[in-house]
């Protein structure tokens, strides 16, 4: 045991510990309470949406009449939460919680590691996130409030809004995180494998994770330099993204000159697209193991499935002004964009259906983190279909800046990631806590959540295909909006079942961390190697040095009395 885990004091232990697992619940609790946040801003904007003009319920009369004057929304304060929505939904909710918590409690044990390779550095990572979402609140008591310039910040528009300076503050201090966060698991990956675990015994999750480190690494620091021009724009008199001539509230802004809007946006989706990776990538990662430990055979086409990955990563740096088609581009210019993006949907794909065939002749177990994860496949597959058109230029025109293009991304994000997300969450319960979550209650989070998604995202293609626009205050102004108004009002419905649904799955959770049924060491009959250690894993994780002496999925081999084989054994 390293003298390093030998921690006595509660602050030492819970609080600042270096434990990577400690570390990891940190994140899992941090960005399950941002979600929870993120999610109720946009119960918010859906009462708008629904009902616009008509005073907020329940919290309206709280509100003071600087932004909400007799409880009716105003479009700053709906700006406001919209872009804070996808801040922390994004920043601070999915991707601490696919890579923060599951990278730093699992990545450690699949590789038999005692530890990460940088304790000091993981625990900084946290609490410099910690911090980011710190000054992302504080933003809403400070004068101006929080941004009100869309997830996206795009200039002009950040560069003259009241609230953005301090939100290019708290990403400072997000990205600063991540870029701990990945240098730690790159090196940890690299070097703590345990003896035998070779790069083709690596199970899926750690390839993902990973992959996900390598792309935060390279795409983050563009941001951050995008951020800081940004924020030099605002304090210190520059226009890099600010054009000549540029009028605001009828008069010249008067530092106004030679910047350019679309270099913020050529810096901003640098970094977006491979974010949507960095959400997706950790998700089939998760999936991938659920399934072969559910099936009970080896997942289809490792190989491939880790060579796309690859692929994946690569190719994300490729696509990113397929999101610009609209500014103005040179044909040659969308045509080349338009080719990447079509061509990194092939490896994509073929993830799918390499899980697709994974569960072809498989005895399936149909338990509740495999429900999830069967879940995941057609929702994942819906949000990568309704991307295709807006990768084609033709398309794209018109379907740009519409509830289609939210419809598709919360497809990606919400009911593929997310879901997977709790997969993971179920499926290793046992393993952080040595007992199970209750199967009843978990069956009814995952329909009431499932029901509650598509209720709330499917409309949206609809939407979008009529032509309404996302960021609108309110859609009746606009008069072709009138004929699919009627969907809003279902939205909230399934928005607010969506919340009901997550009561029974908090109870669960927090209920079985001390009255679940006990778990063994290995309760789901799995092979990779975070099913050695004990359960909860004590500091340093195993008792021995574990080794691995085969591929990671060795499930229902001939011959073998048992229909799992796990790495660590042997024989």
């Amino acid at each position: 045991m390293n003298d390093e885990h030998r921690q006595k004091s509660f602050w030492r232990t819970y609080v600042f510990s270096l434990d990577h697992k400690v570390i990891g619940l940190q994140y899992l609790f941090t960005s399950m309470a941002f979600l929870l946040l993120g999610f109720a801003f946009i119960l918010l904007m859906r009462w708008q949406l629904a009902f616009p003009g008509r005073p907020l319920p329940l919290i309206g009369g709280l509100l003071p009449d600087a932004i909400a004057p007799g409880g009716v929304m105003l479009p700053a304060l709906y700006n406001q939460l919209g872009a804070m929505h996808g801040t922390i939904m994004i920043f601070l909710g999915v991707v601490p919680l696919g890579v923060g918590f599951f990278g730093n409690y699992f990545l450690p044990l699949q590789i038999g590691a005692p530890d990460m390779a940088f304790p000091r550095l993981n625990m900084s990572s946290y609490w410099v996130y910690a911090l980011g979402g710190v000054v992302m609140l504080l933003s809403f008591v400070l004068p101006g409030g929080p941004a009100q310039s869309g997830w996206t910040s795009y200039p002009p528009l950040s560069v003259v809004n009241p609230g953005q300076t301090v939100w290019l503050l708290g990403m400072t201090f997000l990205i600063t995180s991540s870029l701990l966060g990945s240098i730690n698991f790159i090196v940890t990956t690299v070097n703590l494998r345990a003896p035998g675990l070779t790069w083709r015994r690596l199970p899926l999750f750690v390839w993902a994770q990973l992959i996900t480190a390598v792309l935060l690494l390279f795409a983050f620091p563009v941001l951050q330099s995008g951020a800081i021009l940004q924020l030099l724009d605002r304090v210190a008199g520059t226009s890099f993204y600010i054009p000549m001539g540029l009028v605001v509230g009828g008069k010249m802004l008067e530092r106004a000159g030679g910047g350019s809007p679309l270099l913020w946006q050529h810096l901003f989706w640098f970094l977006a697209h491979p974010e949507v990776y960095v959400l997706v990538l950790p998700a089939m990662g998760i999936v991938s193991e659920i399934i072969a430990a559910n099936t009970r055979k080896p997942l289809f086409g490792y190989t491939t499935m880790v060579g796309s990955m690859v692929f994946v990563g690569v190719f994300s740096f490729l696509v990113w002004a397929h999101h610009m088609f609209v500014s103005g581009m040179k044909t040659s210019l969308s045509m080349f964009f338009m080719t990447t993006t079509m061509v990194i949907s092939i490896p994509s794909v073929a993830i799918l259906s390499c899980l697709l065939f994974s569960l072809w002749g498989g005895k399936i177990r149909f338990t509740v983190p495999m429900l999830f994860a069967l879940a995941f496949l057609p929702m994942f597959g819906i949000g990568g279909l309704t991307g295709l058109p807006l990768g084609f230029l033709p398309t794209d025109i018109y379907l740009h800046d519409t509830y289609y293009v939210i419809g598709h991304f919360h497809y990606v994000v919400v009911t593929g990631t997310i879901i997977a997300l709790m997969a993971g969450v179920y499926h290793w319960f046992p393993k952080m806590f040595g007992r199970f979550m209750d199967d009843r209650l978990g069956k009814i989070h995952f329909w009431g959540t499932l029901v509650g998604m598509n209720g709330i995202f499917m409309p949206m293609f609809i939407q979008g295909l009529a032509g309404m626009q996302r960021r609108l205050y309110d859609p009746t102004v606009q008069s072709h909006n009138l004929t699919t108004q009627f969907l809003s009002p279902y939205q909230l419905a399934s928005a607010i079942l969506l919340l009901l649904f997550q009561f029974p799955f908090l109870y669960n959770f927090f209920k079985s961390m001390t009255k679940g049924a006990v778990a063994r060491e290995n309760p789901w009959d799995a092979t990779t190697l975070e099913w050695a250690c004990p359960s909860p894993p004590p500091h340093g994780n195993f008792t021995s040095v574990p080794a691995a002496h085969r591929a990671p999925y060795e499930y229902s081999v001939p011959g073998r009395p048992k229909d799992f084989w796990p790495q660590w054994e042997k024989n």
